[in-house]
């Protein structure tokens, strides 16, 4: 008899610690659910932040377009203006000429390189964005789990 009931000890004692740790768990799994929406919440924030630096990135872009397009049309008028300096034979017109179509085409290259870094920051704000976009999905897949683990689904 004294066997009977170590044994009905024993299943009482695993019974217990069973039932402390599902209500400990369950403790534990809702504050994992709250943490989960904050995460959700600081996630869809960075996305929103991501979208705003992309339009910035795209505006810039724009913006430094239009410039490399106003720089050619004035490169265009220095070609010009160099030939009728050269065609009136006036040294200090093709030199002043020549000055003007080396400064625009200082302000061409200076476009151009803006306009690439404003691309490569383009494409570091979009690889930002895909990266947020998927860890929110992750968590919105954890919260479910999370939800449905501490209803016992």
């Amino acid at each position: 008899m004294s066997r009977h009931s170590r044994w009905r000890g024993r299943v009482l004692a695993v019974t217990a610690a069973g039932v402390t740790t599902g209500l400990l768990g369950t403790q534990a799994a809702a504050h994992e659910i709250r943490s989960d929406v904050h995460e959700l919440r600081r996630d869809r924030w960075e996305i929103r932040q991501d979208g705003r630096e992309i339009r910035g990135d795209r505006r810039e872009l724009r913006g430094d377009t239009r410039l490399i397009r106003r720089d050619r049309r004035e490169l265009r008028e220095d070609r010009r203006v160099l030939r009728h300096a050269y065609r009136s034979g006036d040294a200090q017109a093709v030199r002043q000429a020549r000055q003007e179509l080396r400064g625009d085409r200082r302000d061409l290259r200076d476009d151009h390189h803006d306009r690439r870094q404003d691309r490569r920051e383009l494409r570091h704000d979009r690889r930002d964005r895909r990266h947020d976009v998927r860890e929110l999905r992750h968590d919105r897949r954890e919260r479910r789990r999370d939800v449905a683990d501490r209803h016992g689904r």
